[in-house]
């Protein structure tokens, strides 16, 4: 499997860093890459060829990864159609929508993926979505691709991805934004920046991983930690008396609307 990359960015780096990691050669990788600067970075890290042309970069390629900004999508999908031969297209740019980039490229061979920033130190989560004529072996070839960066969903309605972008795209922000708070808690009882970032990341990870291992829903385990008139429930109190986690909840759903308003505003062409 050849596979050519369009964007050589952050998220173009992850997957390639974790395919190399996978064992992948690197002589089955390209990169189309306006920058220079990125493209010998590219060249350097991963033994990649790295490219300024498309036409080069796409040549005798079995799967393509779009991987630019959004609103630059289209008009590389412009470029790229006359040059396709019935690859594999692999969009990771947010809220392009699969049926808006195979109008735009003339091809139905198109899966929409939505990572998030996690899959930059390979533990990502991708919410996968294959238009209907895309093969069993490409779609095959898509989890294989996207597996390299974390973990996968595929959903069987796109609509779902905006949920997705909704969950796991954003929602490392809604963790980063809780640390934010439990290091400035952290500050305000005493502790300095070094201790109270130490001991917020250590909680977050050790929560995270204890969860990832057991069996039993985040509900439970929260119990388990609550003790009656404990310290635990006076927190939990307080954050219920502020209704913290419907506010969650409502943001999360803020977001699925955004995205949903942002396929509607960026497939308009």
């Amino acid at each position: 499997m050849n596979i050519c990359f369009i964007g050589g960015g952050n998220m173009a780096t992850a997957l390639i860093g974790g395919l190399i990691g996978r064992d992948f050669a690197a002589e089955q990788l390209r990169v189309v890459e306006i920058n220079a600067d990125s493209r010998a970075m590219l060249e350097h890290d991963f033994g990649v060829q790295a490219t300024a042309e498309l036409e080069e970069g796409v040549a005798a390629s079995d799967v393509i990864v779009l991987a630019v900004k959004p609103q630059q999508l289209h008009g590389v999908a412009k470029q790229l159609a006359p040059l396709l031969s019935g690859q594999l297209l692999i969009s990771i740019a947010a809220g392009i929508r699969a049926s808006d980039l195979a109008r735009w490229l003339s091809t139905q061979n198109v899966v929409r993926a939505m990572p998030n920033t996690p899959a930059l130190i390979q533990s990502g989560m991708t919410g996968l979505y294959a238009l209907p004529a895309v093969s069993k072996a490409q779609r095959d070839q898509a989890q294989a691709i996207l597996a390299a960066a974390g973990e996968t969903l595929w959903v069987q309605d796109e609509a779902m991805l905006d949920a997705v972008t909704a969950i796991s795209g954003s929602g490392p922000a809604y963790v980063f934004y809780f640390i934010e708070a439990m290091q400035q808690a952290a500050r305000d009882l005493g502790f300095n920046d070094e201790e109270a970032r130490r001991l917020s990341l250590a909680t977050f990870l050790g929560a995270a991983k204890l969860a990832d291992a057991s069996v039993d829903d985040a509900s439970v385990l929260r119990a388990r930690v609550t003790s009656k008139n404990g310290t635990t429930e006076r927190a939990l109190l307080s954050l219920d008396a502020d209704n913290v986690k419907q506010h969650i909840i409502m943001a999360a759903k803020a977001a699925a609307a955004r995205a949903k308003e942002m396929g509607d505003e960026l497939g308009a062409s």
